[in-house]
């Protein structure tokens, strides 16, 4: 059986194309995918060939661990019909499935497949909620100074204030510092105050030095961005600080059903954070905005016409 997908064949080069899906093993569910996400952190990196090594990469392959759709041949316990998001995917021949998502049809393990109640494409965003709750639920409270205003950003300065924060956000960008909610969005230089714990989303490189000047002593900076290159400090302003550095990895399961039950009781809202939705036959054009536009927050596919 073969399914359209989003296929990545080598850096920069990125095609709609048909791809075999493999035989469908015991416990796996079909679904029929509806929308997927694009995401500009781990995906540019794929499509720019920038990607640190991993196992299991390599092209061709198929992007994407924003997926949401219905399952249409399911089992006893995830039945035909129900609505599910797929954080990935590794079902197909003859391309890497190393996330996997970003096609019309997939076979996924039923205990990957997450049943929501979350309306239209907006539900392909639980993925980057879950990441920003794994980064907040470390020890040492909520932060109260987030750096990047994109996406994560905004969904990790929700968490805070649904958690009862009042965190600062700051973003270099004009252009991103509007629709904040509930919380306060400067640029970098006007940021004040000495922070207990410093999140960042914004996947720079050099944010540390950026950022010490406001960790209180004793500190932690928290890094939930994506660095293709090397993260590097000054160490004396470190070392005044006592400060202490925290890497959060990718979210688990528990993290994913957390912010599931946020948005089904109204705790965490995810609107506004989609602007571009896209056929998926127009992957292509729909990616170099996702990454190139910095009116797009979030890019989804639509693949109903698959």
């Amino acid at each position: 059986m073969q399914t359209d997908a989003v296929l990545l064949d080598s850096p920069r080069s990125l095609s709609v194309a048909p791809v075999t899906l493999a035989a469908r093993r015991p416990g796996e569910v079909v679904v029929a995918v509806r929308y997927s996400g694009v995401s500009t952190g781990t995906e540019r990196l794929l499509w720019e060939g920038r990607m640190p090594p991993f196992p299991g990469l390599g092209y061709p392959l198929v992007p994407g661990y924003e997926a949401v759709g219905e399952v249409v041949d399911g089992t006893a316990e995830l039945p035909s019909g129900t609505r599910v998001f797929v954080p990935g995917a590794s079902c197909f021949e003859d391309a890497r499935g190393l996330f996997g998502a970003s096609a019309a049809t997939l076979h996924v393990d039923a205990a990957r497949a997450v049943p929501v109640d979350v309306p239209g494409a907006d539900a392909t965003l639980l993925a980057l909620a879950a990441t920003a709750r794994h980064a907040l639920a470390g020890p040492g409270g909520l932060p109260g100074l987030v750096v990047g205003h994109g996406t994560l950003g905004r969904l990790a300065a929700r968490l805070i204030v649904a958690a009862g924060g009042a965190p600062v956000v700051i973003e270099r960008e004009p252009a991103r510092r509007g629709g904040a909610e509930g919380y306060e969005v400067v640029a970098p230089e006007a940021a004040a105050g000495a922070h207990e714990r410093i999140l960042d989303v914004s996947g720079d490189p050099a944010v540390i030095d950026a950022v010490m000047p406001r960790l209180a002593r004793g500190g932690e900076v928290v890094l939930a961005g994506f660095y293709a290159e090397p993260v590097a400090f000054a160490f004396p302003p470190a070392f005044m600080r006592e400060a202490r550095l925290r890497v959060a990895a990718e979210f688990t399961p528990g993290d994913l059903l957390a912010v599931r039950a946020l948005v089904e009781e109204g705790a965490l809202s995810l609107a506004g954070l989609v602007t571009h939705l896209s056929p998926a036959r127009e992957a292509p054009t729909a990616y170099a905005t996702a990454f190139g536009d910095p009116d797009c927050l979030k890019m989804v596919l639509d693949w109903s016409d698959a």
